[in-house]
């Protein structure tokens, strides 16, 4: 046999043809992860905090208790203090437009949802506030220092994830719609009457996968180098022998997949079944360490997890 005409070499080629001339997979790969990756690193860049919204119910216009009690809250940098009528007041914390609703008093009352954090923040800050304009000291004398360091930043967080997200769903989706679509079409029986041996169509999948995701890796990651400053703390070479390790672990789950079912709904709502699970809990867009302690043992088995 020619080695021009490998199976190996044409099968790899026919499936590197196929991705590329798919719009859409081209997107998904390299386009979404950046797009996401910079509007969440934009939305979450290191900035001061946010005013959180307070409203102080003023029955007259004239009222000195509500003018007292704005005056006092307004001087907090963190609260954004607006007045209201006791109608409106609680209607604009029904709706969300204010986080608490302050009754001057005496006593002053909060109105707030506890479920909420921002509500609790706003509280304990309002109280505060309140308590210092009536003259409250503090017997303890602190001190704080604040401090924004490269790797504690949202957009440090999100880059592994992302990059962890994009190798899981590329790894099991192309495989996983591949075969399945070969079967579906009757290619795999035609390809069985060639030259082709098995082992070379599954290894042509694989690879054809590979030759993609070493530029996956570099874009996504040079990206968040170049606008937001991310680094690689540690070997760039194990860096790649990791995301490799990890691709070839979703690649297989996405061969597994494609040996269990026959159609691409059936491809489509397994992938969705396994997938699923590990984008809401194996920390992409937020730390799995906030979920309950009785489940951390299942989320620790997630292949995503571990890569991430």
């Amino acid at each position: 046999m020619s080695s021009r005409y490998h199976p190996l070499l044409e099968l790899t080629s026919a499936k590197m043809k196929e991705f590329i001339r798919e719009p859409e997979a081209v997107f998904w790969v390299f386009a979404f992860p950046l797009l996401l990756a910079v509007a969440l690193g934009f939305a979450f860049r290191a900035k001061g905090p946010d005013q959180i919204p307070v409203g102080v119910v003023t029955p007259a216009p004239a009222d000195p208790a509500a003018a007292r009690a704005a005056g006092a809250l307004a001087r907090d940098p963190g609260l954004l203090v607006r007045q209201y009528s006791t109608r409106e007041g609680r209607e604009a914390l029904r709706t969300g437009k204010i986080s608490l609703l302050v009754e001057p008093g005496p006593p002053a009352t909060f109105h707030f949802d506890e479920t909420r954090p921002d509500s609790r923040i706003a509280r304990l800050l309002a109280n505060d506030a309140l308590q210092r304009a009536a003259g409250r000291g503090d017997p303890l004398p602190v001190s704080s220092e604040k401090i924004t360091e490269k790797g504690s930043r949202y957009i440090d967080f999100l880059i592994p994830g992302l990059l962890g997200m994009n190798l899981m769903g590329t790894g099991v989706w192309s495989l996983a719609f591949s075969v399945t679509t070969a079967r579906s079409r009757r290619i795999l029986k035609r390809l069985v009457a060639t030259p082709m041996h098995r082992s070379q169509y599954l290894l042509a999948q694989i690879l054809g996968r590979l030759v993609f995701l070493f530029p996956e890796i570099i874009i996504l990651v040079g990206v968040g180098w170049l606008l937001f400053g991310v680094s690689v703390r540690g070997s760039l070479l194990l860096l790649l022998l990791t995301c490799l390790i990890g691709s070839m672990a979703f690649c297989g789950i996405g061969l597994l997949i494609a040996s269990r079912v026959k159609t691409i709904e059936g491809a489509s709502g397994l992938a969705n079944l396994v997938l699923m699970p590990m984008w809401i809990l194996s920390g992409v867009f937020f730390s799995s360490e906030r979920f309950p302690d009785a489940v951390q043992p299942l989320i620790k088995a997630l292949p995503l997890t571990a890569l991430n």
